[in-house]
């Protein structure tokens, strides 16, 4: 009789290395049902989580208005 080798994935092996509350799964999905903070919004452009500009309805990260400000019509003064 043939025992049948069943492969543990990355996750189940961290958490028998590490414990349960240890080990957190973050996939898109999660981070789609976040109300509120950092892991909520999107950079329209890019689509990275970090800094936003939410003013003027924007919702674009810092590096990407930096980018597309003058095509936006923003000057920077000093």
């Amino acid at each position: 009789m043939k025992s049948k080798m069943v492969k543990k994935s990355r996750l189940q092996e961290l958490r028998d290395q590490y414990g349960q509350k240890h080990v957190k799964r973050t996939t898109i999905i999660q981070r789609l049902k976040r109300k509120f903070g950092i892991g909520s919004r999107r950079c329209s452009s890019c689509g990275s989580y970090g800094s936003h500009l939410r003013v003027y309805s924007l919702g674009m990260c810092r590096q990407c208005f930096r980018e597309n400000a003058p095509k936006l019509g923003f000057k920077k003064y000093g």
